[in-house]
């Protein structure tokens, strides 16, 4: 086994072996994507037409809950990335990830929670890093969850691009707010996408697994924690388009997220108890 091999296999108890996107990607991934790229670019050109574009929801981009004041928070939560930070696909921005999540950490452990989301439609790791990051005040959150991959998994971004990109924005996060927790979330199993059709589904599932293998090796070496790819992926789960979540959606990412965020909560709920 080579030395490469066991530094990526190191990263299998992260994800498990039953990982829908597969960690173990390979050079042979990256050719057979790019040996199925006509299909991407016809089917992808398709969906593109026939997808709705969905805007942003409505409403304010922050919120507090159970507290009455910032200062009184004891989580300040930032969620920031690409349209699923923002929380396309719901129509107001309590029903987004943000809110959701937030909620669901006041209700398991009694903390108070001060939230933020700061993402934009069509945002790849770059983006984020040179015109979202810089441009936030620089507040103090304890924790900050970053949404941010599936754009440069079908913006066809490989390994090489992704590591520079996403490893640089890790940096920025960190030199910004040094004290907090980050948590990365990779991108869904694509082929469980309703709006994206079979053949384009597999092409992008394949650049979606070179994306998930490099952002957990960047996370674990630059001091973020990578989550578990979400296990369940339904079409209830997902909005009218057929690509962001849904109400039930997002409150089902929150949930999932909860043991990463807050990997204690489960020693809060036994004090409280």
């Amino acid at each position: 086994m080579s030395a490469t091999e066991t530094r990526f296999d190191a990263l299998t108890p992260i994800f498990g072996d039953s990982d829908p996107g597969g960690l173990r990607a390979s050079f042979k991934t990256a050719i057979l994507s790019w040996l199925l790229f006509p299909v991407y670019v016809w089917q992808g050109l398709a969906a593109r037409r026939r997808i709705e574009r969905m805007r942003p929801p409505a409403g304010p981009s922050c919120g507090l809950v159970g507290a009455d004041q910032i200062r009184e928070a004891a989580v300040r939560l930032l969620v920031i990335g690409d349209s699923s930070a923002a929380g396309v696909g719901v129509d107001h921005t309590s029903d987004a990830l943000g809110s959701k999540l937030a909620e669901r950490i006041h209700a398991m452990t009694g903390r108070s929670v001060f939230w933020r989301l700061a993402g934009s439609n069509s945002a790849v790791s770059a983006d984020v890093r040179d015109h979202v990051v810089p441009n936030l005040a620089r507040e103090a959150f304890t924790h900050i969850v970053l949404m941010i991959g599936t754009n440069d998994a079908k913006n066809f971004h490989g390994a090489v691009k992704f590591k520079k990109s996403f490893g640089t924005l890790l940096y920025a996060l960190r030199a910004k707010w040094p004290e907090a927790r980050i948590v990365w979330s990779p991108p869904v199993d694509l082929k469980r996408v309703p709006a994206l059709p079979r053949g384009l589904a597999h092409v992008l599932e394949l650049r979606a697994r070179i994306i998930r293998r490099m952002g957990a090796r960047l996370c674990i070496e630059r001091g973020a924690v990578v989550s578990l790819t979400l296990p369940r992926v339904e079409p209830a789960g997902f909005s009218r388009d057929g690509f962001h979540a849904s109400i039930e959606g997002y409150a089902y990412y929150a949930n999932h997220l909860m043991d990463y965020v807050l990997p204690d909560r489960r020693q809060s709920e036994m004090t409280a108890a």
